[in-house]
């Protein structure tokens, strides 16, 4: 009977933390579909975990067997200590404000028609309240016109900015970048000529901060800081995930 407890236990928090990523549905990518299967596999270890024991033993009476299963169980733990690692990082980048910023660049996000979708919503908000608070610095607003998008991503942004009481002429526009390295890349190719030096203040969600600061990092950035937009809970896990993935892809590939 307590044994029986246990697993109900056990699997009912799989559940629950299986919930985490479906919440984001509709959106689906990397991050929450590795983490259903990652919780699926759990659910169903526990759910036979008489039968799994029974395979764990006839695997590991076998010295090859057992070596596999210590190689398994080190790459689990060096897997577990990696991603530990990432949001680490991840957590305190996103935490990392400037007392006073010299100059933001906003990343861009998905327009829908001519409107900044949430997300990209947020991300101005965080704009708004950083210049509002600081009356001397200018912005950049960076992002292309992507399919179904009628405008720019930076023109969407622009006229958020300006619909709540930013004055154009602290708004620099990038309006063809298609990825944050490209963001980066094009808005310190505005930038550099109009002398705004590359101490900059990125403005995007917190889970994407730290890859953010790594890939302007590598363009050249001098100090990079985080005015981080408050991301929909919903989403948290299942970006915070795909972060990781993204992180890896730029260690390995560096971009």
């Amino acid at each position: 009977m307590k044994t029986t407890i246990i697993k109900s236990v056990i699997a009912a928090a799989e559940i629950i933390l299986s919930g985490l990523f479906w919440a984001a549905f509709p959106v689906f990518n990397i991050g929450n579909v590795a983490a259903l299967l990652f919780c699926g596999v759990l659910l169903l270890i526990t759910i036979f975990s008489s039968q799994t024991g029974a395979l764990i033993g006839r695997i590991a009476a076998h010295r090859a067997g057992l070596a596999a299963l210590i190689a398994a169980g080190a790459i689990l733990l060096a897997g577990a200590v990696y991603v530990s690692v990432l949001s680490v990082k991840m957590y305190s980048q996103q935490s990392n404000e400037p007392e006073e910023p010299k100059l933001l660049i906003v990343l861009g996000c998905k327009v829908k028609g001519t409107y900044p979708t949430k997300m990209l919503r947020r991300r101005c908000d965080a704009a708004v309240a950083a210049m509002k608070a600081h009356p001397e610095i200018v912005c950049v607003v960076s992002g292309g016109q992507g399919r179904n998008e009628q405008i720019s991503e930076a023109e969407a942004m622009r006229r958020y900015l300006t619909d709540h009481g930013i004055d154009g002429s602290r708004i620099i526009m990038e309006d063809k970048s298609t990825s944050t390295a490209e963001n980066i890349r094009f808005s310190f190719d505005i930038t550099d000529k109009l002398g705004l030096g590359r101490d900059i203040t990125i403005v995007t969600d917190g889970y994407h901060q730290y890859r953010a600061s790594l890939i302007a990092k590598k363009n050249g950035a001098e100090r990079v800081t985080a005015c981080s937009a408050d991301t929909e809970p919903r989403f948290v896990p299942t970006y915070w995930v795909r972060e990781w993935f993204g992180l890896t892809h730029f260690y390995i590939l560096g971009r």
